[in-house]
């Protein structure tokens, strides 16, 4: 019998041999190519050229799928987890070799059976988007959901997504969702859910945890703290990072400390208590009041432009023709951007930008330590001669985000300038935590 996707299977080449789940072969592969899946969770390829003998260890059966009768435990918080993507909400099919998930709520507890001891699971899927193909309206469809679910008396919010802009996603839900009086969580994993080191299931019952307890009113991330599966950090939407590209704890504080510690077991541990509380059921305990809004005024025509040795000034010139309304240059240190040297200098075009009305926002690339308009004779030019605004330690991500938000509210140059370098989520420290740095 010939071996067919989904069958486990041990192939031989003249060099080893590899054991595993025979898989489709992807359209992207060509036609000589047999793709398994190994025990570890990777997948590999393996020419047929090279393929001595092709052995059946066992032939797939299909398990129906038991459904889960979940009950409601009225002693406990109920959480609604949407999704938006990413792998942290999908399972594994072996039949195919992809990925699936029904987003209902028997489904998570499922895969996180921990889950039914903390909270009352609501599901809902949102969208199913590869965060990279994330856009501003993405970020609204979600800031909308997420109101809708804060409206039907839910206790708090999760919203899975992928990784690489997850840290976009929480600025920006973190400026579109006013008058929040419960805790947004976002979640994700940085490890497919089938690995055995996948992050996925802690992050997504420490996540839980955080909208079921933390007693903050706060758009934050949760995700693994460090390499091992000790506790997750909760970390404000808007003062974090994905600081590296696999590792399961890649997602750091900026300039101050972590909110809280969550653990899979014990008690939430508040480290940073500079947040917005949690509004009681009957409204008169916590910071704010009220029924959340969804402040969706949102400008797209905004850039986020990298400043290196050798940067073109006319890419400035490029956004003014396209009628882009705003720009954030992630500079150099305390935010330094060529000056001097005429080929390369900026003067000529942050003029133009400035007669044509355009903010341009001077964020640091260093991440750490804000930048300063008047330490150095060129960052005084750009303050005080090109109106550039200097907005302290805000994350030049954060204050792409935030550029946005702000022209959705007002062209005004001097308005933005006030509304940019005002602190509205936190964006900006009043005092930068050395500390942090060694996180």
């Amino acid at each position: 019998m010939k071996p067919k996707p989904g069958d486990r299977v041990k192939i031989f080449t003249k060099e080893e041999s590899y054991e595993g789940t025979l898989l489709p072969r992807p359209e992207i592969l060509e036609g000589d190519v047999v793709v398994l899946k190994l025990d570890t969770g990777y997948n590999i390829g393996i020419e047929n050229n090279r393929i001595e003998k092709m052995e059946l260890l066992e032939e797939f059966k299909p398990i129906e799928k038991e459904k889960l009768v979940l009950k409601n435990n009225p002693k406990l918080p109920t959480v609604s987890i949407l999704s938006a993507g990413g792998t942290i909400s999908s399972r594994i099919d072996y039949k195919t070799g992809g990925v699936y998930a029904d987003y209902a709520a028997e489904d998570f507890v499922a895969m996180c059976p921990e889950l039914q001891d903390i909270a009352n699971i609501k599901a809902k899927k949102v969208m199913s988007v590869m965060s990279e193909d994330m856009n501003y309206q993405d970020w609204l469809q979600i800031a909308k959901a997420v109101k809708e679910e804060l409206d039907s008396g839910v206790d708090g919010v999760v919203v899975t997504q992928g990784t690489d802009t997850l840290h976009f996603t929480s600025a920006a839900l973190s400026f579109l969702l006013k008058n929040l009086s419960k805790p947004v969580i976002l979640t994700a994993s940085q490890r497919s859910i089938d690995r055995g080191s996948s992050d996925a299931f802690m992050n997504l019952i420490c996540a839980v945890k955080a909208a079921a307890k933390f007693d903050g009113a706060t758009v934050a991330t949760c995700l693994h703290a460090n390499m091992d599966d000790e506790y997750c950090y909760l970390n404000r939407g808007t003062k974090v990072r994905k600081m590296h590209t696999s590792r399961r704890d890649a997602f750091r504080p900026m300039g101050e400390k972590a909110l809280a510690k969550v653990p899979v077991k014990g008690e939430i541990e508040v480290i940073n208590n500079d947040y917005v509380k949690r509004v009681d059921e009957d409204g008169k305990s916590g910071d704010v009041g009220g029924g959340v809004e969804v402040d969706d005024k949102f400008e797209p025509q905004t850039a986020l432009v990298l400043i290196h040795p050798g940067v073109d000034p006319e890419i400035i010139d490029f956004y003014l023709s396209k009628g882009y309304k705003g720009i954030v240059l992630a500079a150099t240190a305390l935010g330094h951007i060529p000056t001097v040297n005429k080929r390369y200098s900026f003067m000529d075009v942050l003029e133009r930008a400035k007669e044509k009305g355009v903010p341009v926002v001077i964020a640091s690339q260093t991440l750490y330590g804000g930048v300063h308009p008047y330490v150095y004779t060129n960052l005084r030019k750009l303050s005080i001669e090109k109106d550039c605004i200097f907005v302290g330690d805000m994350l030049p991500e954060t204050a792409f985000v935030k550029l946005c938000w702000v022209l959705g509210h007002t062209k005004d140059k001097n308005e933005v300038k006030k509304l940019m370098q005002q602190n509205i989520a936190g964006e900006i420290s009043n005092r930068v935590d050395a500390e942090s740095f060694l996180y």
